[in-house]
């Protein structure tokens, strides 16, 4: 495996869980009001605090566990440790965390269409889909030198 490729793929272990705590948005009831920044893990707290178990637990699972564990099972692969033949799995992986992606940009839309009060994205939107998109190009890029290598 490319060394550039290994490298990427390990500055996810960090990026990733600074995204998690990086504010998404600013949302706020009224524009004369100040805004209070929403992260992931904020999101998630709030959701558990309302008793919403289930989202909570598939939010977590999609922005969480899923690009974490996708992350790291590569690390392996690009270390010899674990078989090639985990990739399809992997993509599976990025892809329920684009998903998560997806549904940060609906309810922003979905919040600005209401015009009920104020959302602003912010800098962590874009950090998190930026690791998003470089897990999914790392694993593609991972999948492409493993059919060339063997």
């Amino acid at each position: 495996m490319p060394k550039a490729l290994i490298a990427a793929n390990l500055l996810l272990l960090i990026a990733f869980p600074v995204s998690w705590m990086a504010p998404l948005m600013r949302a706020g009831l009224l524009p004369l009001f100040g805004l209070s920044e929403i992260s992931i893990l904020s999101g998630l707290s709030a959701l558990w605090s309302d008793g919403e178990y289930a989202l909570t637990a598939l939010v977590a699972l999609l922005a969480l566990i899923a690009p974490m564990a996708k992350t790291i099972c590569l690390t392996l692969i690009h270390l010899s440790r674990a078989p090639t033949r985990l990739l399809p799995a992997l993509e599976i992986a990025g892809k329920l965390a684009m998903a998560d992606v997806f549904l940060i940009a609906v309810y922003v839309t979905l919040a600005k269409g209401l015009s009920v009060g104020r959302v602003e994205t912010a800098w962590g939107l874009w950090l998190f889909t930026a690791c998003v998109l470089a897990s999914l190009a790392i694993s593609m890029l991972t999948a492409r030198a493993a059919k060339a290598g063997g």
